[in-house]
């Protein structure tokens, strides 16, 4: 109990960032793990149609989410992590928040019988219900980000995904199906919310027509840049299920969902970030900002590109042993998925910094561009090639995205990028593809247990190369470990 206590006093006293982004990336890596063996035991017990009626009522939920949020969710957030009147944005956003959301789900009644796909599967009394809870965890929510509890926010988030399993499990079980998995995601976010309402330091108080105006002003631009993105990652689910069926939906979006793996330090530093670029933008410092840029880019592709790798090498016995015969066929969809997670570190941080330094309307610009794109890429290309067409559509539209973010950000600060870094990343990646690929010639990848050997020796490998070539990442990861104190003893041979 002593050594946990010193471990946790330890933790505390890193850099906040570092230690935010740590906090986020032990969630990311707790809940993808449980999220892989749930959804294989999911594929084989359920099956690929009913997980694809649930990945549908995932799409909607976060389409018609979006709308109830009215994009005010991420303008409190800016707008309270500036620390001028927090009480007074976080009061306006959540009675505008419950608005929308009473109007929206009034709405939907009116035009349910157009939701056939939601009314079939059962969904659509769970959606009316996730919007409600949402209405009050929403908000609660925001209200921590914007105050920079990143730490809180994200072992919450942790929480809610972890809990959404534990529900989820023992209702397929049950045979439950659909209802169940909808009934987990709305038992996570009431967890989370109630977890994440300890540490809510907010108050509800009279607030004025300014503070509307000033959220407007903000969420306008960011509620259509989010529309956008949300129309760009869920089009293609949707378009699939219009063409084909909710089988090629449960495919694709399990392959998507196992890409996920390459979004881990991503996801963790974009979470941590938004509210610390929020703040060195509104006072000017923006050599803070350019550092955090490059070296969060970097430090996303030291996953992304060796995953990309490594996908490419084993990936089809990977969705063959851990999913099925059915799953198997959507190789080339994980290839290709994959490439987009690399470009979509570039896409994101780009369009994030654009928000988070008070440029929405360029972000905007960028994104519609790529909605545009994709959506006519998906109608034209999902009829004639199926899901691979959806993922060619994805990575085609997000590199464009990629660029003209590029091109935006660029006016508004200096993008530079760790060469070095990169060099040393795609070496690394390169020289473990070629002794995975001669351990793959050599040894045939006839069960599981083989072939995850083959995943952890181009793990260590890769590690031991990166540590090897890069000193900068050597240096912070030495000395987060020597902080922590966890009793590991730092190699003097790396």
């Amino acid at each position: 109990m002593l050594k946990i206590t010193t471990i946790f006093s330890n933790i505390l006293k890193i850099d906040p960032i570092q230690r935010q982004s740590i906090i986020s990336l032990f969630w990311q890596v707790s809940f993808t793990a449980i999220g892989f063996l749930s959804t294989m035991y999911f594929a084989h017990m359920a099956g690929a149609s009913i997980l694809g009626s649930y990945f549908l009522f995932l799409a909607y939920y976060g389409i018609f989410g979006m709308v109830t949020d009215g994009g005010f969710g991420g303008a409190a957030v800016k707008r309270i992590s500036e620390g001028e009147e927090p009480d007074a944005y976080f009061s306006a956003y959540f009675v505008l928040r419950l608005v929308f959301t009473i109007t929206g789900i009034l709405v939907l009644l009116i035009f349910k019988d157009y939701f056939v796909d939601l009314n079939k599967s059962g969904m659509f009394a769970w959606l009316l219900l996730l919007l409600l809870v949402s209405a009050i965890a929403g908000p609660i929510s925001s209200g921590v980000t914007g105050k920079s509890k990143m730490g809180i926010r994200n072992t919450c988030e942790g929480i809610s995904n972890i809990s959404r399993v534990m529900v989820q499990v023992p209702a397929i079980y049950l045979g439950y199906e659909t209802a169940g998995l909808a009934g987990g995601v709305v038992a996570g976010v009431i967890l989370a919310a109630i977890i994440e309402f300890r540490f809510f330091d907010l108050h509800l108080v009279r607030f004025k027509w300014k503070h509307i105006k000033s959220l407007s002003v903000f969420s306008f631009w960011l509620f259509l840049t989010s529309s956008g993105v949300l129309v760009f990652s869920q089009a293609d689910t949707v378009l699939i299920g219009y063409f084909m069926n909710v089988e090629n939906v449960g495919i694709y979006r399990v392959v998507l969902q196992f890409t996920g793996i390459a979004t881990f330090s991503s996801n963790a530093l974009r979470m941590t970030l938004w509210p610390k670029v929020s703040q060195w933008g509104k006072s000017k410092e923006i050599y803070l900002v350019e550092e955090s840029l490059s070296r969060s880019i970097s430090y996303s592709l030291i996953l992304a590109i060796p995953v990309l790798v490594g996908g490419i090498l084993l990936g089809d016995r990977l969705l063959y042993l851990f999913y099925g015969t059915d799953f198997a066929q959507g190789y080339y969809v994980l290839i290709i998925l994959l490439a987009v997670q690399v470009i979509n570190v570039f896409q994101y941080f780009f369009t994030m910094y654009l928000d988070a330094l008070d440029h929405p309307q360029e972000s905007f610009k960028v994104t519609a561009v790529g909605v545009g794109a994709n959506i006519a890429l998906n109608i034209i290309l999902i009829p004639i090639i199926g899901i691979d067409g959806a993922a060619i559509a994805t990575l085609a539209t997000m590199t464009l995205n990629a660029l003209l973010a590029w091109r935006a950000l660029s006016r508004y600060m200096t993008i530079k990028l760790e060469h070095q870094s990169l060099f040393n990343i795609t070496i690394s990646s390169v020289a473990m593809g070629v002794l995975v690929g001669v351990y793959r010639l050599f040894v045939p990848l006839s069960n599981v247990w083989i072939t995850l050997l083959a995943v952890a020796l181009g793990g260590m490998i890769y590690g031991f190369l990166i540590l090897k070539f890069d000193k900068k990442v050597y240096t912070e990861m030495k000395d987060i470990v020597e902080k922590v104190g966890i009793g590991f003893v730092w190699p003097r041979w790396l």
